[in-house]
């Protein structure tokens, strides 16, 4: 019989001699062979082959072994793909390369078409383009509210049937107003919050004559349509100090960005899922149809001093909101209502305001912390957050 080179361990099923008159015995060849194994110094080249059912004993640490023709085998079955990987030298010699048989192509032809086929899953992921929406991706139900721009509706994506509130602004009114530059900027801003207590705009799209916002649904409505609700139209103090302390909290996140929301009022703060607190409308003022303020001045009640004087404003002109809600939650009306504009310029000018008897010490405390003429002077938002009325409602 021919000799194989002894340099290559040869896989299992081609192990043994061929028998006939002129083979050597069996077992003589197979003592021989193993012998010579157990004597050889442990390279690389004792590596099984990827293709062999042979366990690569003596490759430790393993290396890239090079896999001549002689270990190419008609009948074997090549490994699997990550197997391939694993032993598969590149840096084949040209003398040692051969063309592969039937068994061996097809086998290697799956393995590259597989990877071929993950590399381009992964690849067409990466490369997936951008939802491109449309009205007509959307069932459209009830009207949930209406502003100066336009209406807000229930509405079901069809595809994925999720629920969201679909506001509609018509493009004439903002173009009439001169306030497209505002629309756009705070498009822009409120798209890339996240923030339990904000509300979500999840996408935004066109048409000639409308833009459509889509936005995360709220379905307990308006802070300000579930205070008039109440007996006494008043929050007692566990609820106001915990929709004050989510409002903080939201607060707290814009402010880091830079971000003021300007409007705070129970008529921009949505319910969620659970009674959450959600702050919504960053510039466009949406309500819900029959809760608007009956009072002649509903829209100026919140306005801190340095804006009704028309001076430049920080972001402490949320707190100041922020203690004219609190005032509101806990007596049902805002501090500073009057029955004119004028007189409630005055009032908030001169911070003039009375807290009931039935307000706490310390809730009045905190009001009166951050109903401070000098916006410098009012509480920080982390203060407020560790305010003992905060601390002993919200536990």
């Amino acid at each position: 019989m021919s000799q194989k080179p002894n340099n290559v361990l040869r896989a299992k099923e081609n192990a043994l001699p061929k028998t006939g008159p002129a083979a050597a015995p069996v077992h003589s060849a197979m003592a021989m062979q193993k012998k010579q194994l157990l004597t050889k110094k442990p390279t690389t080249e004792n590596v099984a082959p990827s293709g062999s059912k042979t366990s690569a004993q003596f490759a430790k640490p393993l290396t890239k072994p090079a896999i001549g023709s002689q270990q190419k085998q008609q009948n074997t079955a090549a490994a699997p793909v990550a197997e391939a990987k694993k032993y598969a030298n590149p840096a084949v010699s040209n003398n040692e390369k051969q063309a592969p048989t039937s068994a061996t192509a097809s086998s290697s032809s799956s393995s590259s078409s597989n990877t071929n086929t993950e590399k381009d899953k992964t690849e067409s992921a990466t490369a997936k383009p951008k939802k491109t929406w449309a009205l007509s991706n959307f069932d459209i139900g009830r009207q949930l509210g209406r502003g100066k721009f336009g209406n807000v509706y229930l509405a079901r994506e069809k595809e994925s049937q999720f629920v969201v509130a679909l506001k509609v602004l018509f493009k004439r009114q903002i173009g009439e107003t001169k306030v497209e530059h505002q629309v756009r900027r705070e498009i822009e801003i409120q798209s890339h919050l996240r923030h339990p207590h904000i509300l979500r705009l999840y996408a935004y799209f066109h048409d000639e004559a409308r833009i459509y916002l889509v936005l995360e649904y709220a379905p307990q409505g308006t802070l300000f349509s579930a205070l008039q609700a109440q007996p006494m139209k008043r929050f007692d103090d566990r609820q106001s100090a915990t929709y004050i302390k989510a409002l903080c909290s939201a607060l707290l996140y814009l402010h880091e960005r830079d971000i003021i929301h300007r409007d705070i009022k129970p008529e921009n703060l949505l319910l969620g899922h659970k009674g959450v607190l959600k702050i919504a409308d960053f510039g466009w003022s949406v309500h819900e149809p029959n809760s608007m303020r009956l009072t002649l001045c509903g829209t100026v009640d919140y306005l801190p001093p340095e804006m009704v004087l028309n001076k430049p404003h920080t972001k402490n002109v949320d707190l100041w909101s922020l203690g004219v809600l609190c005032f509101e939650l806990l007596v049902g009306h805002a501090p500073f209502f009057s029955k004119t504009y004028e007189e409630t310029y005055q009032k908030i000018l001169k911070v003039d305001y009375k807290t009931p008897e039935h307000v706490s010490k310390a809730a009045a405390h905190l009001i009166s912390k951050l109903l401070v003429l000098n916006p410098m002077h009012r509480m920080p938002l982390d203060q407020i957050m560790l305010h003992p009325w905060i601390v002993a409602h919200t536990q």
